[in-house]
């Protein structure tokens, strides 16, 4: 029998998860107001600050608007609707480093043979600009986490598939947080940041010669290799 170590939730989450279930149960939709920041406040009887992260964890989430003057509320239905339990469970899920680059393995792996057969030249640039601010972030000696986020991006949208490029940019958005910490463990190693600009580089070559295989192989060595060095901390920090 495993069992897991008992995990305290901080107070935003809780009211990340209630909010997000009144949506899943039907009791607040798509238009709906929330109730303004004071009556939240009363109502959950915690603090303004635990109610503003919460607020800002489900507008990250795509749950909410916040329009500015007028109150916050649910957003209306669309493609991203069929993500956003998904999106919940990775905001609120603390311990799945390892299990998303798993998910990403069997996303992006395809996501760069369908870019490799389907982008045009528009989106191939896309990848250059973000692999441009990448080289750039590596000369400064910066995480470049921001020109990763935006290079993976560039792939999901050259899929030309909008099912996969919603699933993506959720594994996404949420590794964009992921990736400061990552990167940070990642660059302990000196000859590291260029050897991941290379093996970006390298995929950006391979999707721009719409070689299929090779990128599809070229993206799975680069996601085993992160996963094999995150993997790594997990142990040491599981000791």
């Amino acid at each position: 029998m495993i069992l897991k170590p008992i995990r305290t939730r901080k107070i935003y989450e809780q009211i990340v998860d209630q909010i997000g279930q009144l949506v899943a149960q039907g009791q607040l939709k798509p238009g709906d107001r929330l109730p303004s920041e004071r009556e939240l406040v009363e109502r959950f009887q915690v603090s303004r600050a635990s109610i503003r992260e919460a607020i800002s964890a489900l507008e990250m989430m795509g749950l909410i608007e916040v329009r500015s003057g007028e109150g916050t509320y649910i957003r209306q239905v669309n493609i991203d609707s069929a993500v956003t339990p998904l999106a919940w469970m990775l905001f609120i899920e603390k311990d799945t480093d390892l299990e998303l680059y798993e998910a990403r393995k069997i996303l992006e792996v395809q996501a760069a043979g369908l870019a490799a057969a389907r982008a045009d030249d528009e989106e191939i640039k896309d990848m250059f600009e973000a692999l441009e601010v990448m080289r750039k972030d590596l000369e400064s000696h910066q995480l470049g986490e921001e020109a990763d986020h935006h290079f993976h991006y560039a792939i999901a949208r050259a899929t030309h598939n909008k099912i996969l490029f919603r699933l993506m940019n959720t594994l996404s958005d949420t590794m964009r947080t992921a990736l400061i910490t990552s990167r940070s463990k990642l660059y302990e190693h000196q000859d590291t940041p260029q050897k991941l600009y290379n093996e970006h580089y390298f995929i950006y070559e391979a999707i721009k010669n719409h070689d299929v295989q090779k990128a599809q192989k070229l993206m799975l060595e680069h996601l085993v290799g992160v996963e094999k060095h995150l993997a790594k901390y997990v142990v040491l920090d599981n000791e």
